[in-house]
This record gives C-alpha cells, sequence and structure tokens, in this order.
C-alpha cells in the first residue's frame, strides 16, 4: 500500500532551524521520495517503509530537543505525482 505524509515539524526553542535541516536530511537519506516547501515536507512510499523511517527520524528529532511539535498528514495513496488540472 502507498501512502503520502505531510509533515509540519515545530522546535519550540530558539535553536529551531538546525532542528528541522537535520529531520529533513535524514529523511532524504531514506531513499524515499521527498517534496519540501516552505511550510511543510511531504514523505511518499510505501506504507511500512515510511512509517519505519518516520518513526525512527521522529524519535530522534524529539529527543535531540527540548520542545517539540510535529503536525502529520497521511493520505492512501501516491500523491507526489501530483498536478493542478485548473
Amino acid at each position: 500500500m502507498e501512502i503520502s505524509v505531510e509533515l509540519t515539524f515545530s522546535p519550540l526553542q530558539d535553536d529551531f532551524e538546525q532542528h528541522i535541516i537535520d529531520f529533513i536530511k535524514k529523511l532524504r537519506e531514506s531513499g524515499l521520495t521527498i517534496l519540501e516547501n516552505p511550510l511543510s515536507t511531504q514523505v511518499f512510499g510505501s506504507y511500512d517503509k515510511v512509517m519505519k523511517v518516520l518513526t525512527t527520524e521522529i524519535k530522534t528529532a524529539f529527543e535531540l530537543m527540548d520542545r517539540g511539535l510535529l503536525f502529520m498528514k497521511i493520505v492512501k495513496s501516491d500523491r507526489s505525482a501530483y498536478e493542478p488540472h485548473f
């Protein structure tokens, strides 16, 4: 089963930027399809692989900061090739 996940990662501390950069770099190393924009990071792939990577990387990111939050949306389909038709 293919999924698409949208993540908005927000460390709630002054040195937030490096935490976000490190998190995105780890996702890029996973071999999954990753798309980024100024507001979120999108991850695409098989359910099992995406969730395994996210479980590991979210835990690591949370352990490296004092406070933070992560918004996550999951869609059951690979939306990486989406193009607006209007």
